[in-house]
């Protein structure tokens, strides 16, 4: 279920902005990028017709339509969308807590569950070395990562791969198949010694 409030002031400025577009049926697009991550951004697009995806949630507002990423609706949980006017003309602003950190159960893509594990509680305690790890893909089922800061090129680098990361993922995300590193340790610039 979708919980996103685009205030009333925001759909008449969006409606303004797609108007310019002389494009019959034109809507927007929202979807946020690197969900579950710190690099997380939520955005809105234009959506010509025939541009959106077929699994997009579609939303009826009064002068458009708004398509909504599956992917990103749990993301976009208690998202506001406004915009208000000042001396320069007026701001649209997007706020959505949970881009960065979405509410996790058990229907959740293995995806998501990672980067929750990661960066609320084995990112925690890499800090302390300066380190940190992030997920760079799911392939097959294996959660491919990334190490950098002191972690990157650090000689305990696989009792902290094997030890710790993949031990905390395996037994918290059963059907995660496994955990791959594919760091250049070689660089040592950094490395926690």
């Amino acid at each position: 279920m979708l919980n996103v409030n685009i205030t009333e002031s925001a759909q008449d400025y969006l409606a303004g902005l797609l108007e310019k577009q002389n494009c019959e049926g034109i809507g927007i697009r929202m979807f946020v990028s690197d969900p579950g991550t710190p690099k997380a951004e939520t955005c809105i697009a234009y959506s010509r017709p025939g541009e959106h995806n077929e699994e997009d949630l579609i939303v009826e507002y009064g002068k458009f339509n708004g398509y909504y990423e599956q992917r990103s609706i749990p993301f976009l949980d208690d998202a506001k969308v406004d915009f208000a006017e000042d001396k320069f003309g007026g701001q649209l602003t997007i706020r959505a807590p949970n881009s960065r950190l979405p509410n996790i159960n058990d229907d959740s893509p293995v995806e998501d569950k990672v980067n929750y594990l990661l960066y609320n509680e084995i990112n925690p305690s890499l800090a302390s070395h300066g380190g940190v790890v992030s997920l760079a893909e799911m392939a097959e089922g294996f959660a491919v990562l990334e190490f950098g800061g002191g972690c990157q090129g650090c000689s305990a680098v696989d009792l902290t791969l094997k030890e710790g990361v993949e031990k905390t993922l395996m037994e918290k995300i059963p059907e995660l198949k496994g955990v791959r590193d594919v760091t250049d340790h070689t660089d040592t610039s950094n490395a926690y010694m």
